[in-house]
């Protein structure tokens, strides 16, 4: 077995651990009512062996990066699955800290979940180690990538602690307009969860059976003289498609429920040879996660959030605001000096400037000035409590959008960091 092999094995491996880690935080939470013990001590009781599977995974998550280091010759942050790897890990990490510094088991409840669901999101994209182009083949590219991503990390672990304030808090048996507004966005967040587990499961699914569909876009530009050049390009989907490429045509597609071609154009405004697809797994995604959340909803017969909540009974909201605050707090420093002051002497190491307006800096910029706003708020304002934690729900999916939405929809100098 190959070093390289291993290492895949160790990532697999640390996956699944992860996900009994959240099972049995689960059960820390679930089995309080029903145990023989106190409450109190139920949850001390799973919660240590939840954390102890939690902390074997982190193990394998490090041994995973460690070994592909070696045997790719270069550090594994260099594109997508590498990136997303390396960030669940560093969510772990982050959690770690945050744990022994409050003691608060059913943290990890909400933690293991986006951990899982990053790993899961990672193993999306290809796998292959691939060489380093040689705006890649730097020292900075340990230090840059590694500092911004334990940053977002803690910012994390800060939106997890956020999410548990409000679902601790939020009354969903109240009727008046503002518990009501409470209780929609809450219920809106979950839903954007389910959706994009409804994406990651969506695509292992098809590309499990095998599908594919491809097209041949033609793409005509307009050059400095004027002279028009005409350009073919094959377009794979990995998942069956709704949209079609503009101006393309069909090379083959893969029936689906009897349907064996696509049901739209894309529009003409969309470009790039990749913005059809990329509009037909967001709505893949749209759709697979409404039915999965009608399905929840069905089971459940109550909304999400109001069936979460009860598991919250117990958990000082004061403690999770704090901890939802000190995680931000010290991913604060760590996220400004990684994605923006070291990124910043790269950039003019690699392109002679500091600052290029490039959109993966512009949104970097986006989520420090963010979280700075954040802080003030928190420290000058005396936002506490549900402000704050609406703004650590909000503020990470800011930093998901610099970190998903940039490399996969925007194209940049940093898009090398896409599929």
């Amino acid at each position: 077995m190959s070093l390289l092999d291993f290492s895949s094995d160790a990532f697999i491996v640390a996956f699944f651990l992860y996900c009994f880690g959240f099972l049995f935080y689960g059960v820390s939470a679930l089995g309080r009512k029903w145990s023989n013990r106190s409450p109190e001590e139920h949850v001390k009781r799973w919660g240590t062996v939840a954390y102890i599977i939690s902390l074997l995974g982190f193990i394998s998550h490090l041994t995973f990066f460690i070994t592909r280091w070696i045997g790719g010759g270069h550090i594994p942050t260099s594109n997508m699955y590498e990136f997303m790897s390396f960030l669940a890990m560093a969510i772990m990490f982050a959690f770690i800290i945050v744990n022994a510094l409050y003691r608060k088991p059913l943290l990890g409840l909400f933690t293991l979940p986006l951990t899982v669901i990053i790993v899961a999101y990672a193993a999306v994209f290809p796998q292959e180690v691939q060489p380093l182009i040689p705006a890649l083949q730097s020292v900075w590219l340990k230090v840059h990538v590694t500092t911004a991503a334990t940053g977002e990390a803690f910012f994390a672990v800060g939106f997890a602690a956020g999410l548990m304030y409000l679902l601790r808090t939020v009354d969903f048996t109240q009727t008046n307009e503002r518990a009501r507004r409470e209780q929609r966005w809450v219920e809106f967040t979950l839903y954007v969860i389910i959706i994009i587990i409804a994406f990651i499961s969506s695509v292992f699914a098809f590309r499990g059976a095998g599908y594919e569909a491809s097209f041949k876009q033609e793409n005509v530009t307009i050059d400095d003289k004027g002279i028009e050049n005409t350009t073919t390009e094959t377009v794979e989907y990995s998942l069956p498609p709704i949209f079609k490429p503009y101006n393309s045509q069909v090379i083959s597609v893969d029936s689906f429920l009897g349907v064996d071609e696509p049901l739209m154009e894309t529009p003409s405004w969309m470009k790039g040879v990749n913005a059809a697809r990329k509009l037909n797994t967001i709505t893949w995604s749209i759709i697979n996660g409404s039915i999965l959340y009608g399905l929840l909803r069905l089971v459940l017969r109550k909304r999400i959030g109001a069936a979460i909540h009860p598991l919250m009974d117990g958990i000082d909201e004061d403690d999770i605001d704090e901890i939802s605050y000190r995680a931000i707090a010290i991913g604060y420093p760590i996220f400004m000096l990684g994605a923006l002051i070291f990124a910043m002497i790269w950039a003019y190491i690699a392109w002679s400037r500091f600052w290029g307006w490039d959109p993966k800096e512009v949104w970097a910029l986006i989520t420090w000035l963010y979280y700075t706003a954040y802080l003030h708020f928190r420290l000058s304002r005396g936002w506490h409590g549900s402000k704050s934690a609406w703004l650590a729900v909000i503020g990470f999916v800011v930093v998901m959008f610099t970190l998903i939405g940039v490399n996969l929809v925007l194209v940049g100098l940093h898009s090398y960091a896409g599929v």
